[in-house]
């Protein structure tokens, strides 16, 4: 026959609560700092196998310092931007982050234009959201994203396609070549048979 299920339910507040009185004693600090230590040589220990069987030779990045540091900026939300630039998010995350990846392609969105009134415009509006994100107070990141000049910005985009149709456009030779004409006949359609 099943336990009658009052026992069991005793059964179960007695194992209880003898757990609850054991993790309520702290354990000594002699036991704390044994355990720590004792998990800081395994951790070790576990390192240095690794190391003798080779698991850290020809890592990616062996021997190169560490992208983002050094450059003489603090950026706290580091992680973020690496995560935004690794996998290529567009459209998502804090405003500040946003203007800065379309700052660098800012560049190549404006050569993609075809008029100069096109880039100016273009220029003007990253301008004003440049300032609207500096103006509101919503928190996150700071915005560093400088403003852009549109008269410079109009002046190179012109420089650059003058650039580009300069490269397309082949120099002309020196001398042209003359093509000599030949003619079989006088016909302008080509050889007539003597038989009619």
């Amino acid at each position: 026959m099943a336990e009658d299920p009052r026992v069991s339910a005793a059964r179960y507040r007695s194992a209880r609560d003898h757990d609850d009185t054991d993790a309520a004693t702290p354990p000594s600090q002699a036991a704390q700092a044994y355990s720590a230590a004792d998990r800081a040589a395994v951790v070790e220990t576990a390192i240095q196998q690794a190391m003798r069987r080779g698991d850290f030779d020809n890592l990616p990045g062996a021997g190169k310092p560490l992208p983002g540091i050094g450059n003489g900026r603090h950026d706290p939300d580091w992680w973020m931007r690496r995560k935004i630039e690794r996998e290529q998010l567009r459209g998502i995350g804090p405003v500040a982050y946003l203007l800065r990846t379309e700052d660098a392609d800012l560049t190549e969105r404006l050569d993609a234009l075809g008029r100069p009134d096109e880039v100016r415009a273009t220029v003007e509006d990253f301008n004003a959201r440049i300032l609207d994100a500096r103006r509101q107070l919503l928190g996150g990141p700071p915005v560093i994203t400088q403003p852009r000049d549109v008269d410079v910005e109009v002046a190179a985009w012109q420089e650059r396609r003058t650039a580009r149709a300069a490269q397309r456009t082949p120099l002309p030779e020196s001398e042209p070549k003359r093509r000599r004409r030949r003619f079989r006949d006088a016909s302008p359609f080509g050889r007539r048979s003597s038989t009619t």
